[in-house]
C-alpha cells in the first residue's frame, strides 16, 4: 500500500483509460481505508467509494485542460 497513486493528467491527446482511473480510485480507498482486501461485511461500501471517487475523477480530468508538455521522469 507504499505505492503512489499514478497522475492521470496527461497532454492533450492522451487520456486515462476508465480502468486507470479505476485502479487509481480503488488504491486511494485502499489508502484512506486502512482496508487492502475487502471483507463480505466492507465490500459493497468500499466498492461505492471506488465508483463514486472514480465519476469524481473522471470528471475532473475532463473538466482540467490538459498539461502543456509531457511530463518528464
Amino acid at each position: 500500500m507504499c505505492r503512489s497513486i499514478k497522475r492521470l493528467r496527461q497532454p492533450a491527446g492522451i487520456d486515462p483509460t476508465p480502468d486507470e482511473i479505476e485502479q487509481a480510485a480503488r488504491q486511494f480507498v485502499r489508502k484512506i481505508s486502512g482496508i487492502q482486501h475487502p471483507s463480505s461485511r466492507t465490500e459493497e461500501p468500499f466498492q461505492k467509494a471506488i465508483d463514486e471517487i472514480s465519476i469524481i475523477a473522471a470528471q475532473l480530468l475532463h473538466d482540467l485542460p490538459p498539461l502543456q508538455r509531457p511530463r518528464t521522469s
